[in-house]
């Protein structure tokens, strides 16, 4: 999950540690459930490469990476370092044969106090996340917060820099800034750095 890298990402099998939680009806398979909880944990948090394959589908890794087939894998597997939380508890799992729906409540980096809409799929016996289906309630003041602090870990960061971007995010809708991440739409970060850009060191 790199940018969204949804979301995208999340668990590998020792990431129980981090305290993920599932919770899921009554009908469901226990373990589905686990599996579950450990895929959207290595997706989301774990930084392995290897869950851009592993844990996660070719149209999950299209639709939170750059470019499209094996492009889209290899942005994936650079990017998985800049995880997408700290921590999740994934909760209301819902399953319906080989597909289900879970919400990843994230702690920590650019998605930092969001909860994400997640659809899986079972695949050769292994569940991945398929699809980043939106934020429920997405939460502006906190992407407004989270968003710069991310950019000064990178380095090269202003205090001009990060007041512009705390400036235009502000400025932007949240369903703008929802289609950057659901729908893969370039135009919300083009804009923003392309007016912030030059605020930054090597920008």
């Amino acid at each position: 999950m790199s940018k969204t890298a949804v979301c995208a990402a999340v668990v590998a099998a020792g990431l129980s540690a981090l305290g993920v939680a599932a919770c899921g009806s009554s009908n469901n398979n226990s373990a589905d459930e686990d599996q579950i909880t450990t895929a959207i944990n290595a997706a989301a948090v774990s930084g392995d490469p290897s869950a851009c394959t592993k844990y996660q589908t070719q149209r999950f890794v299209e639709q939170t990476s750059s470019g499209t087939g094996e492009a889209a894998v290899r942005s994936c597997e650079k990017d998985a370092s800049d995880s997408v939380a700290n921590k999740v508890d994934v909760t209301d799992i819902s399953v319906d044969g080989d597909n289900a729906t879970a919400k990843a409540e994230v702690t920590g980096s650019i998605f930092d106090g969001q909860t994400l809409d997640i659809g899986l799929v079972k695949e050769n016996g292994t569940w991945k996340l398929d699809q980043f289906k939106g934020f429920e309630n997405f939460d502006k003041a906190s992407f407004v917060a989270a968003f710069p602090q991310e950019i000064v870990k990178g380095g090269g960061a202003t205090a001009q820099g990060i007041s512009c971007l705390k400036t235009q995010i502000e400025a932007a809708s949240a369903q703008e800034i929802e289609n950057s991440f659901v729908n893969n739409d370039q135009g919300f970060f083009n804009k923003v750095f392309g007016t912030c850009g030059k605020y930054f060191k090597g920008g």
